[in-house]
């Protein structure tokens, strides 16, 4: 019987949905998610990176950022973002957004948002926008709740609906039905690379 988890990891993100998502991940690599920080946008993790990576001078943490468009790739986000990360700092970068990653497990996202799974694309990283994508798709839903609760009512000017994050939460933490990083890792390679670094962080 293996040993229960022992490694606590401590983090920072975005945003929520960034939160379930890397809580996820370090469960499935079989150690205890820490506190994690953030929260509060990009912004805020660029202006506080050099404060997590001190603190990972002692403890082992992982920083969680989208690509988005502010670079070529990961590895120019992070050359900028920290050039010399403490060794037990693990930042990584969702291309381009953590949607893709979610976006990936193509057919539990397609069964959670009741459309057929040929209309999620197969290459989500090539993406140029993956939070849009997963808002035209619950536009479509045969399930109402789900279009009412993810895609933005007419004149809000919001850019999802009023549970948009709160869904995808219920359907990244659904071990059963849910999400499913190691099927999802095999259609986005950052989420592959990403669970690579994890278990190794989890045997260092």
């Amino acid at each position: 019987m293996p040993l229960p988890p022992s490694l606590v990891v401590s983090g920072a993100v975005e945003g929520l949905v960034d939160e379930a998502v890397l809580r996820r991940l370090l469960q499935d690599v079989e150690t205890i998610p820490g506190t994690i920080f953030g929260k509060c946008g990009k912004p805020f993790l660029r202006e506080n990176i050099r404060r997590y990576n001190q603190a990972a001078c002692h403890f082992p943490w992982v920083v969680l950022v989208d690509l988005n468009h502010e670079a070529d790739c990961a590895p120019a986000l992070c050359e900028a973002w920290l050039p010399n990360p403490a060794p037990q700092m693990c930042l990584r970068v969702a291309v381009r957004e953590v949607e893709s990653w979610l976006l990936a497990d193509r057919e539990r996202l397609a069964r959670f948002l009741g459309i057929a799974v040929t209309r999620l694309p197969r290459d989500p990283e090539a993406l140029e926008d993956p939070k849009r994508t997963v808002i035209d798709l619950a536009a479509q839903s045969r399930r109402r709740e789900i279009r009412e609760d993810m895609t933005p009512r007419p004149g809000s000017g919001r850019r999802a609906g009023p549970a948009y994050t709160s869904r995808l939460i219920e359907f990244v933490a659904a071990r059963s039905s849910g999400w499913r990083p190691t099927v999802a890792a095999e259609n986005a390679d950052s989420l592959k690379r990403c669970l690579c670094r994890l278990q190794g962080l989890a045997k260092a």
